[in-house]
């Protein structure tokens, strides 16, 4: 994989402390399909908008076993996540309607096995495949984007 620059967002820390900034785990389930890379996309619980597998980190799990159990929970994706981090994103956590929180997200790539029927929050969310652009251009922050278009399956 190739080191890209991509302009890092600003986070905005007004109302916090640089110890406020959460870390959490994210993976990058991908496929071949047909010949062409996919990247699986959820959406959101609470905005709908299409988001990577992602969230806390998991006691006395590392951050790609806590990936892996994301993609699993959010997304119903089986498969087995490598330990090299792809890159890290930020953005702001919606936690209620008047509150934020600052996150730091480090990306792990998860090629998928197979597609559980059922999984943990089918309920609250949608799942879909992506070419690797069409993925790229679906996510609002530029840097998860740019981790996404660098992405090169083993």
């Amino acid at each position: 994989m190739s080191v890209t620059k991509v302009k890092q967002r600003s986070l905005e820390l007004a109302d916090f402390d640089k110890r406020d900034v959460r870390t959490q785990f994210g993976a990058l389930c991908w496929r071949r399909h047909k010949g062409e890379l996919q990247i699986l996309l959820v959406t959101s619980r609470r905005s709908k908008r299409w988001i990577l597998p992602k969230g806390w980190p998991v006691d006395g799990a590392t951050p790609s076993g806590a990936a892996q159990a994301e993609a699993l929970e959010e997304a119903g994706a089986v498969g087995k996540a490598k330990t090299n981090c792809l890159g890290i994103f930020s953005y702001t956590k919606e936690i209620s309607d008047e509150s934020q929180l600052p996150c730091v997200v480090a990306i792990f790539p998860l090629k998928v096995k197979k597609l559980e029927d059922d999984w943990p929050e089918k309920a609250d969310r949608e799942r879909k495949w992506f070419t690797q652009k069409k993925a790229a251009n679906m996510v609002m922050e530029p840097e998860l984007a740019a981790i996404i278009r660098a992405f090169e399956p083993e």
